[in-house]
């Protein structure tokens, strides 16, 4: 991946909008290309500048995958009061994989970074986490937050020929040159550092490099996007969680807040952030996504938005179905129907109400939505593979991601447009926040909180 050049502070926030105003312009004066041409140039643009990619679950689906067996070798009644050990060795990346990602599909999808997300659920201690039922023995959020770095960094290391554990932005080019995808590790949800400032700093040592503020629970620190608000945003350790991270360089990352949360995080925020995997809620109105007003602000942030395949973020068709059939499951419920004819009733109803899917064509109409809003600066790709329990159409797997940059070649895109939609966008972001980094620990900035929610 080309390096860039890191702006100057002054430069960082006066460029993006005269750059983004310029690309804009480019792109709407750029003739469309048919099919071939279009495949061509999107190829162009990856092979010089691989995808880099917000957010993929390889690890939680890991942990999915694996049966029911002892844990280390434990058996009998230890067995059962421990939850099953995520079996990296059974779940093979060199052959096709039962999910979505595997290295050929990698190597096919042009993928030269990767964000392996270190996901743990954020609802309270129950059955995520729970053998058998057996919540009484669940472990709290950090025994699982541990397990799943643990998990990313085993897939990393077993498969050293071709994937390379990532820390800095410098680690993508290095990575390049030895032809391996550059592993960064991201936790999804501020949950598992159980409101302790010490937790994150410890994440940020074994390699987290992004945090989600929130996944779709409400914490004490920070309100959700799909759960009660309580704070109308961030509280006074929420902005002190903002703040550490951007001393410590780790990258705040806005997907599944709430937008008071992100308003609040971009008022505080001294380093670009990202949103891992969202779309655009003008497209889409699904409280998953970011907000026109959001987006206007990323200019002087010069945070990124990884727009997402999640069908049900990015098609409007979905959003109107999913909300109706939940208004009908709740008048059959209000009505007083016993489980059984509620169930045959949601049969008859999706019998005459089919799903629709979400298609390429859409997440292309997202991809272009952010950038007419916040700028070409601003878009990068953050596909949720391995997340996702369907996919949209044209975007089955991690293969598939020249596909939609063909779409946007066709549309018009430029190459240089396209390879800032692919790597060089989140990269920037990437070295914006390690230069924030570097600027406060010399002038001793950081988190000044240290009372955490009681």
């Amino acid at each position: 991946m080309r390096r860039r050049t890191l702006l100057a502070a002054g430069a960082l926030l006066a460029a993006p909008a005269l750059l983004a105003a310029q690309g804009a312009a480019r792109s709407a004066a750029a003739p469309a290309l048919d099919s071939a041409a279009a495949r061509a140039r999107a190829m162009r643009a990856l092979r010089a500048t691989p995808i880099f990619d917000g957010h993929n679950d390889l690890p939680w689906a890991i942990r999915g995958a694996t049966p029911g067996a002892d844990v280390e070798g434990a058996t009998g009644a230890l067995a059962d009061s421990l939850p099953i050990a995520p079996d990296v060795q059974r779940y093979d990346l060199r052959t096709r994989t039962p999910g979505h990602t595997d290295l050929e599909r990698l190597a096919r999808g042009m993928v030269g970074a990767q964000f392996w997300s270190v996901y743990i659920p954020g609802e309270p201690r129950s059955a995520p986490y729970a053998r058998r039922g057996r919540v009484a023995s669940t472990p709290g959020y950090a025994r699982v937050q541990l397990e799943q770095i643990d998990v990313a960094r085993q897939v990393i290391a077993r498969h050293a020929d071709r994937l390379q554990l990532a820390t800095r932005a410098a680690d993508v080019a290095a990575a390049r040159r030895a032809g391996k995808i550059a592993s960064f590790l991201g936790m999804e949800g501020g949950h598992a550092i159980e409101n302790s400032l010490g937790a994150l700093r410890t994440y940020y040592d074994l390699g987290v490099r992004y945090m989600t503020l929130t996944h779709n629970v409400t914490l004490d620190w920070a309100d959700a996007a799909t759960d009660e608000a309580r704070h109308g945003g961030l509280t006074d350790f929420g902005r002190a969680v903002v703040r550490e991270m951007n001393r410590l360089g780790m990258l705040v990352d806005l997907s599944h807040v709430s937008p008071a949360t992100m308003s609040d995080v971009l008022d505080v925020a001294e380093a670009p952030v990202i949103f891992s995997h969202s779309s655009a809620r003008a497209l889409a109105d699904h409280p998953r996504n970011v907000p026109d007003s959001i987006l206007a602000r990323l200019p002087r942030n010069g945070g990124v938005v990884m727009v997402t395949f999640v069908p049900g973020f990015v098609s409007a068709e979905l959003v109107a179905h999913d909300r109706a059939r939940a208004a009908e499951l709740a008048r059959l419920r209000a009505a007083g129907s016993d489980a059984a004819a509620v169930r045959g009733a949601m049969a008859a109803w999706e019998q005459t109400h089919p799903r629709p899917r979400a298609t390429l064509a859409q997440v292309a109409d997202h991809v272009e939505h952010v950038r007419r809003v916040a700028g070409i600066d601003h878009v990068g790709i953050g596909g949720d593979f391995d997340g996702i329990a369907e996919t949209v159409v044209g975007l089955e797997d991690v293969s598939t991601y020249p596909a939609l940059f063909a779409e946007l070649a066709r549309r018009g895109w430029t190459e240089a447009e396209l390879r800032k939609l692919a790597g060089e966008n989140a990269l920037r972001a990437l070295q914006g926040a390690e230069a924030t980094a570097a600027r406060l620990r010399r002038g001793g900035g950081g988190a000044r909180v240290s009372k955490a929610p009681t």
